[in-house]
């Protein structure tokens, strides 16, 4: 099958304004103005509504989150309060309950133009050992690309973490269930629609051994590692009384200094530090609206960026950011570094870049977020014709300055997986009612 997608609104670079073809899930070719496809083709999309960007890549979040959305005991306290807040409520989260919950977000995701997600799953109670697994196959039901990090914790508040006994193990539990993943799950090659990578929870609530042996395990087995690092002050504090060394000094002791390696947040490294992290090749999936809400910080992306982190975006957890919408999250990473740093911090462009190649180059997918002759087709079309957008001139920008928040078309794979604003055969409303009484009973179980 090959597929034009003809003349778009905008989104295309300079002399590729008349399109672009798709061939078995691959871009095939990019059309010149006035030009058409060098071959024959099955079909033709009509996108003279619709500007085209490569398909959004979510580098970090918590799925199971969209069950303690605005969760009011949780409300206005800093990190470490909203987490004493949650951890009770979390532990107590069912299969069906956090089955809901995954699919909820991934639909929310797609909808908004997302088509890799990175989610990051700390919470193996009991009741909840296959928690990959499910994400693994509600991923696949709805046709979403992701890169799924098995989180872990095992420094509960028994041992001066912050986390319950109840939602922590032991490390040969988690070392064993991190390589039964890799090996089911973990596809390599250009095209992966499931990836897996390695990823502890956080330096207040991981040992230094499950660190360190996390840090050799992704090394032995081939993929990518993940943890959060310096999204607090108070982060920086801990490290420093409990192991008298910052964040960035601790882990790098424990080997995670690593071109695999990205980490949520970076709000709090200084400038040696990112260039350490530069010289590295590390990531960083930078999360605007949670550091907002959170008033967590300023995170420098711009800075970072050049001194060579490759910077991601991330729509962080649903109850951090309280949404799972990552067309939104553009807008506010722009507006964010102009807060930080003034109109030049950062032009409308740059979220595109950090949301696409930007979030590939964090997950080690060379194949993804470009426009180009040999990614992956994977495609968000949103067309200009909401109130918001009356009036505007440059159909790039208005995306990002007027506040785009849904898709009309999402493309995976070569596969339309958004059409018409819906995701085809998904119940959404009736999702939506199941999901809300799963919240219910999950924040009214404690």
């Amino acid at each position: 099958m090959r597929r034009w997608i003809r003349t778009p609104l905008g989104g295309m670079a300079q002399g590729a304004e008349a399109g672009l073809v798709i061939e078995d899930g691959i871009i095939a070719e990019l059309i010149a103005p006035g030009e058409v496809p060098a071959a024959p083709v099955d079909e033709v999309f009509d996108a003279s509504r619709h500007v085209v960007l490569p398909g959004l890549i979510n580098t970090h979040h918590h799925f199971y989150q969209t069950l303690t959305r605005a969760f009011a005991p949780a409300l206005d306290k800093k990190l470490f309060d909203w987490l004493v807040a949650l951890y009770p409520v979390w532990a107590r989260i069912t299969p069906h309950a956090f089955r809901l919950a995954c699919r909820i977000a991934l639909a929310e995701l797609m909808l908004s133009g997302c088509t890799t997600a990175s989610d990051h799953h700390y919470l193996f109670p009991a009741s909840l050992p296959d928690a990959i697994d499910i994400e693994m196959e509600e991923a696949a039901a709805l046709g979403m690309r992701v890169v799924l990090c098995r989180g872990s914790m095992d420094l509960s508040e028994e041992d001066g973490g912050l986390p319950p006994k109840s939602v922590t193990q032991r490390i040969d539990v988690i070392l064993a269930d991190g390589e039964r993943l890799v090996q089911r799950w973990h596809q390599r090659g250009p095209g992966a629609m499931t990836q897996v990578a390695l990823a502890p929870c956080s330096p207040f609530s991981v040992s230094a051994d499950l660190m360190r042996e996390t840090a050799r395990q992704a090394t032995a087995l081939g993929v990518r590692l993940h943890t959060h690092l310096a999204e607090t002050e108070d982060e920086n504090e801990f490290c420093l009384a409990r192991f008298g060394k910052r964040p960035l000094d601790y882990v790098e002791e424990l080997g995670w200094l690593t071109d695999h390696t990205w980490f949520a947040h970076g709000i709090h490294f200084t400038a040696a530090e990112q260039e350490r992290m530069g010289r590295a090749g590390m990531g960083v999936a930078h999360c605007p609206t949670s550091n907002m809400l959170l008033g967590s910080g300023l995170c420098p992306v711009c800075a970072m960026e050049r001194r060579g982190i490759a910077m991601g975006l991330g729509v962080d957890g649903s109850a951090s950011n309280d949404g799972s919408n990552m067309i939104q999250e553009l807008r506010q990473a722009l507006l964010l570094q102009r807060a930080r740093g003034g109109i030049g911090a950062a032009g409308f462009a740059d979220p595109i870049r950090w949301a696409t190649e930007g979030s590939a180059n964090c997950l080690g997918r060379p194949d993804l977020g470009r426009l180009a002759p040999g990614m992956q087709a994977d495609l968000a079309l949103f067309t200009l014709d909401e109130t918001r957008f009356s009036g505007a001139g440059d159909p790039l920008a208005a995306l990002i300055v007027c506040g785009a928040h849904r898709a009309d078309r999402v493309m995976i794979g070569g596969q339309w997986r958004v059409i018409d604003g819906a995701i085809p055969g998904l119940d959404l409303a009736g999702l939506i009612a199941d999901h809300r009484k799963a919240a219910r009973q999950v924040q009214s179980a404690i």
